[in-house]
């Protein structure tokens, strides 16, 4: 019986073919009528039929149970089996279950990595008494399921939070006027997209927007979170273009209000290059890198306000920072710099010493080696590079 359930050849079945053969294989081996697996939805606490046999309506219905409601709700918030011999609208949710005569069910949950996936339960009209036996079986049945649904959720989340931070990384930097710009973005060291996210953006009045940021935590909730972030922080900045401490502000508060649980940093700076100056807010990130030409790279020395959705309604503060003809601004998110078996001020000399004022593309080329040579990163980094091209280079100079 566990062969049957267990069957090699079933991994070469997409998930929606392996659930309805999983499904018709235990109705036949365990004697019953119905068999049906909800998948749980931690976002919004529910299960919703996805692949049943035997009452296919629940499908069709898009039947939808409360974790902690009902036999399967039970199952869900206790994580453990559940046999039911009394079916009816006071032990069950569902009414299509006691409306089909049934009279018995056995469920079990579906776990994988120690996360509820969701429920697998079975039914008969007849009365039965289903034994340790049933349990045994349906559980392997069950951990078969998780894992493949778990393995195609994972895969599917990763595609999509890729595809939507491509689409929302600028797929060109702007290289026009007095500045240039060059970045990077490389995923951690399990591959996973993450909430990182830079922008550069034309303001009014001459003026740019430069942007790094990072949301807590991985996958496609990040990636979702960086996308509405990144979208709100341009419409905030076309309201305030000379006041990034008070885009952050409205940000942070969108955050608290709209994001609830999420949280972020962000660096933002505003540049007009014919000012030599740019003026920056932090929230939470970490500072940003400086080379002035004659000058040795060093951390740009602004408040660290406190970060986006923190809770913490504290005032947020600008700061104006001499950006001559031939500087180099490097923001970066901390992937780039921490390192779980180093401390973290390795991570900030290793940059000040790779950041000079060559080009754009040429820092980050040199920024890249020197940092992840050292130990591969096993968070994402996000890197974005402005120069400050220089006034007036030599006639026949070479250009770095």
């Amino acid at each position: 019986m566990i062969q049957a359930v267990t069957d090699s050849a079933l991994s070469q079945l997409e998930l929606d073919e392996l659930l309805k053969e999983l499904l018709e294989r235990v109705r036949e081996l365990l004697v019953v009528d119905t068999a049906t697996v909800l998948l749980h939805d931690r976002s919004a606490g529910y299960l919703t039929v996805v692949a049943a046999v035997g009452i296919e309506e629940e499908v069709r219905q898009g039947v939808r149970i409360q974790v902690g409601r009902g036999f399967a709700g039970s199952i869900a918030q206790s994580h453990k089996p559940r046999i039911l011999d009394h079916v009816d609208a006071t032990t069950v949710v569902n009414p299509l279950l006691w409306e089909r005569g049934l009279r018995a069910l056995l469920g079990v949950p579906l776990m994988a990595a120690g996360q509820l996936v969701g429920v697998l339960h079975v039914g008969t009209v007849a009365q039965r008494a289903f034994t340790g036996t049933d349990i045994d079986l349906l559980q392997v049945v069950a951990d078969r399921i998780a894992l493949a649904v778990q393995a195609q959720l994972t895969s599917g989340e990763r595609a999509a939070a890729t595809a939507l931070q491509r689409s929302l990384l600028p797929s060109r930097l702007p290289d026009q006027g007095e500045l240039e710009f060059a970045a990077r973005y490389v995923p951690g060291a399990d591959n996973r997209v993450g909430g990182d996210w830079y922008d550069v953006f034309p303001l009014p009045g001459d003026r740019w927007g430069i942007v790094m940021g990072d949301v807590v935590g991985h996958g496609l909730p990040a990636a979702v979170i960086m996308g509405r972030l990144r979208s709100a922080l341009r419409a905030y900045a076309l309201l305030h273009v000379d006041d990034p401490a008070e885009v952050l502000t409205k940000l942070d508060r969108k955050v608290s209000h709209f994001e609830p649980g999420a949280m972020a940093t962000v660096a933002y700076a505003v540049t007009s290059p014919g000012e030599d100056s740019f003026c920056l807010s932090v929230a939470g990130h970490p500072p940003p890198v400086l080379a002035r030409p004659g000058q040795p790279a060093c951390l740009v020395e602004a408040p660290a306000d406190v970060l986006l959705g923190s809770g913490f309604a504290r005032p947020r503060h600008n700061t104006v920072v001499a950006f001559p003809p031939g500087s180099v601004l490097c923001l970066y998110t901390d992937g780039l710099v921490e390192r779980r078996s180093r401390p973290l001020d390795d991570g900030f000399a290793r940059l000040r010493d790779a950041v000079d004022v060559r080009s754009p593309e040429a820092a980050c080329v040199r920024i890249m080696a020197a940092l992840s040579t050292w130990e591969w990163p096993e968070d994402d980094v996000a890197l974005l590079v402005a120069r400050h091209r220089p006034a007036h280079p030599r006639p026949g100079a070479p250009t770095v």
